[in-house]
């Protein structure tokens, strides 16, 4: 089985490198292109064996599933290029959230599947969020988790709760990134702690929480109660985060789902567009 992906940026390349290092795929099954053909025969070096495309047109051809890693403005000019070469029997796979599987069905012939992966899946580890259209069977479906499964915990999903769970999954290692740079700075500039050591700390801190939240039977609101004794230094500090937090994460959603229905409705008028000019 050989797999294609078009574009190889950040999420394109995190997926080649993560399926080849957990031997999901070996390289020589991959066929990969870029707009910038440079980035892919970088990627071609690191891993020998993966074959640079010279066009979208021949990832499409000859693969059996084919990611599509490309900006959500950029899709039309893909499909359009990979439409003709394209069986029933094929799969194509979107990672991009305003990219309808809709969209993809009206296009192209073949079965789709729209899959939000995460950078944790570069350490084998997280979520990738299945959504899947009409023409995607049983075996289909298991063909695809059954690669997913080997960097990720494959997890099917309503098209509907697209941009909500993609905060939580794949926007939400940024957020918590930044909680933990910001907890690191203050306690660099309040005690003079060495950042290096802060960092370490609070690093390992997070591999802990998750493991706990995970295999460790907690949920967040159990794991708050365990580690706040009352009248103690942990509760103290919970209340001044939910005092001064009030409101922040309603914010926080509000704002993801305003640019998402914003980047929605530029792709859709950007596909009728494009086919009015066809016309």
């Amino acid at each position: 089985m050989n797999v294609g992906f078009i574009g190889t940026g950040s999420m394109g390349s995190i997926l080649i490198e993560a399926f080849i290092r957990s031997n999901a795929l070996h390289a020589e099954q991959i066929i990969a292109g870029n707009r910038t053909r440079s980035k892919a025969e970088k990627l071609a070096e690191q891993y020998p064996g993966i074959r640079v495309a010279d066009s979208n047109a021949e990832i499409a051809a000859d693969s059996t599933i084919v990611f599509i890693c490309v900006k959500p403005m950029e899709y039309k000019k893909v499909i359009d290029e990979i439409s003709g070469v394209m069986s029933a029997d094929q799969i194509v796979v979107s990672i991009t959230s305003p990219v309808l599987i809709k969209h993809l069905e009206e296009m192209l012939p073949c079965k789709i599947a729209k899959v939000i992966p995460s950078i944790t899946n570069y350490e084998l580890s997280g979520a990738t969020l299945c959504m899947y259209g009409n023409r995607m069977g049983q075996e289909d479906r298991e063909l695809l988790e059954s690669l997913l499964k080997q960097i990720s915990t494959p997890m099917p999903v309503s098209e509907q709760y697209t941009r909500i769970i993609s905060d939580l999954s794949s926007c939400g290692p940024a957020f918590l990134a930044f909680f933990i740079r910001k907890f690191i700075e203050a306690a660099v500039a309040k005690t003079g702690i060495p950042e290096a050591e802060a960092t370490l700390l609070a690093s390992q801190m997070v591999v802990g929480t998750g493991k706990l939240l995970t295999s460790g039977g907690f949920t967040p609101e159990t794991l708050e109660r365990r580690v706040a004794v009352p009248g103690g230094i942990t509760e103290a500090a919970l209340k001044l985060l939910e005092r001064e937090l009030c409101g922040v994460f309603d914010q926080l959603v509000d704002t993801t789902h305003e640019k998402y229905d914003e980047d929605l409705l530029k792709v859709e008028m950007n596909f009728l567009e494009q086919q009015a000019d066809q016309h």
